[in-house]
């Protein structure tokens, strides 16, 4: 795989000559879990990420790692993520994985659709983990789409991705094609809003729990 310019989006009415913006490194992230509801005891069951630096995508060193949840994954689960027991009996229990990813991720600020979702998983899980865990700072791309595009009423993943005219993953509801998704979505978004600062980025992605 090879990385992508933070310019490189599937709409050409929205290339303009802009400077590339002077953000800090992003790390964009997926889970895909048991259920909604991690104070009911649902779990992550797969987490993946990519890093954004100087403006590329640096698809080719992704992270990407499945979880065992220690618990038996729901059949609606397994409609929507493809996701099997047996393909996580034997990964690693997230006191392994967890600090990993915050390893992959370390130096850069969060990024995920639906951020509150996947924050939420990650705060619950992080009490499974030896010692004091500290998150990062996350970002939503999803409260980033209703400021962008107010008028518009749907947000979600397909739907942000499909009015920036970019190309669906073959494999959607897996991580790692979601967060490459949401990556280019991202990226599409700071080019159509013209956000140069990490805190331009702030007041347009910072969901509820980031709002000062």
């Amino acid at each position: 795989m090879t990385s992508r310019k933070l310019v490189w989006i599937h709409a050409p009415h929205l290339l303009q000559s802009s400077p590339v913006p002077t953000l800090p490194p992003i790390t964009v992230f997926d889970t895909e879990t048991t259920g909604l509801d991690p104070l009911k005891g649902h779990k992550i069951i797969e987490i993946a990420g990519l890093r954004i630096e100087d403006g590329q995508i640096l698809d080719d060193r992704p992270f990407v790692q499945m979880v065992n949840p220690e618990r038996e994954i729901p059949w609606e689960a397994k409609q929507v993520n493809k996701i099997t027991d047996e393909e996580v009996r034997k990964a690693p229990t997230i006191d392994q994985v967890l600090p990993q990813f915050l390893e992959f991720a370390k130096g850069s600020i969060l990024v995920a659709h639906n951020a509150e979702f996947d924050m939420g998983f990650l705060k619950q899980e992080k009490e499974y983990c030896w010692g004091y865990v500290e998150l990062p700072e996350c970002l939503c791309t999803m409260h980033m789409s209703r400021k962008i595009f107010a008028g518009e009423f749907r947000h979600s993943l397909d739907a942000v991705a499909r009015r920036l005219n970019l190309a669906m993953p073959a494999d959607r509801h897996r991580a790692l094609p979601d967060v490459l998704l949401t990556a280019n979505v991202l990226l599409s978004m700071i080019a159509h809003g013209n956000i140069q600062t990490l805190e331009d980025l702030r007041k347009l992605a910072a969901w509820k729990q980031l709002v000062r």
